[in-house]
């Protein structure tokens, strides 16, 4: 199926680039409400599936037997830019189990916030598990192992060795929150292994979308599973920063949405969101992978499905559907723009 355009790139008044994709809206019924492309599909969504893979931390106990905060549930549903503020709190979530950073099996790479990485350099610092943008998920993950192994009987942390396997029972519990949400049959789905080492699986984007509405909703999901699902929500709605970081567009959207928005972006262009007061969830590809080009689209659908009271939020909103391009002179040269047809009828 060839898929349309989403996004384009201006140069002066004249389209420079392009970006096809795909796009599915579903209630938590199922009820497609808008698709683009094609939906059936899979794809791996990659890191936006994280508060999906999140449930379990709240849904097992770990959450309260480890008494997380807001910013530690945020956290675990993030990818940071390896912050003082994100290493402390993934720092902190360890602490409370007598562990440190060498229990993360994510591995290590520098802070994708610019002046934080100079900062380091100049002081002669090197990164560690903690910066990997991951270390907030994986550090909820261990929680969830250490309350596993504690009501089994088992040693935390010879337990917690090798969680990132697929066959580990961490790792199986995950997939089964996942797989749940999304009626996805992963025994089934293509499987690969994400930049953190966790399996990652081929799920079509008319389920993912399935997983968000209930996500928002709790419909669809068991009770403990919902409450969840709205513990997680609110704690990102709470501390947002802690879900991405400074100038970080999911951050910025939830800063301005709060609850109305929960919304999460994964590597190679894919986002998907949660609106509970409309009962929706959604689910979007970029075909070449464009991350800029996921945000302007999300941008663009956020704002049309949620119009903001504020003349502030709005033109946050608007800035960033139709984001202004400017050169290293500071002359503005273009901009990154939502396709009309993207969002067309849901005004």
């Amino acid at each position: 199926m060839s898929h349309p355009i989403l996004v384009e790139v201006l140069r002066g008044a004249h389209v420079e680039s392009s970006h096809s994709g795909s796009l599915a809206i579903v209630d938590a019924d199922g009820r497609l409400v808008r698709a683009l492309g094609d939906i059936e599909r899979p794809i791996f969504p990659r890191s936006a599936v994280k508060a999906l893979q999140a449930l379990p931390l709240v849904e097992s106990g770990a959450a309260d037997r480890f008494a997380l905060t807001d910013a530690e549930l945020a956290i675990a549903c993030a990818s940071h830019s390896g912050e003082p503020a994100h290493v402390a709190t993934s720092l902190g979530m360890l602490t409370k189990l007598g562990l440190d950073e060498r229990a993360l099996e994510c591995g290590s790479h520098w802070p994708s916030r610019e002046p934080v990485l100079r900062g380091m350099l100049a002081r002669g610092e090197t990164a560690s598990a903690l910066h990997n943008n991951c270390s907030g998920k994986h550090a909820g993950f261990v929680c969830v192992a250490c309350q596993m192994a504690l009501a089994q009987g088992h040693e935390p942390a010879e337990f917690v060795r090798g969680y990132i396997a697929p066959e580990h029972a961490l790792m199986r519990e995950v997939s089964a929150a996942l797989a749940a949400a999304t009626d996805c049959d992963l025994s089934q789905a293509p499987r690969g292994t994400d930049g953190c080492s966790i399996p990652t699986y081929g799920i079509p984007l008319r389920n993912l979308a399935l997983g968000f509405a209930r996500l928002g909703t709790g419909q669809g999901l068991s009770a403990g599973r919902a409450a969840a699902a709205k513990r997680l929500r609110q704690a990102v709605a709470a501390a947002p920063f802690f879900v991405a970081g400074s100038e970080r567009l999911d951050t910025v959207l939830m800063q301005a949405l709060g609850e109305r928005l929960f919304c999460k972006v994964g590597a190679e262009g894919v986002y998907c969101a949660s609106l509970p007061e409309l009962g929706l969830g959604l689910a979007l590809k970029i075909d070449d992978g464009q991350v800029r080009a996921a945000e302007c689209a999300m941008a663009a659908i956020a704002q049309a499905l949620l119009p903001t009271p504020g003349a502030e939020a709005s033109a946050l909103l608007a800035r960033y559907a139709d984001m202004a391009l400017h050169n290293w002179q500071g002359v503005h040269v273009g901009a990154v723009r939502a396709r009309a047809a993207l969002t067309a009828g849901m005004r």
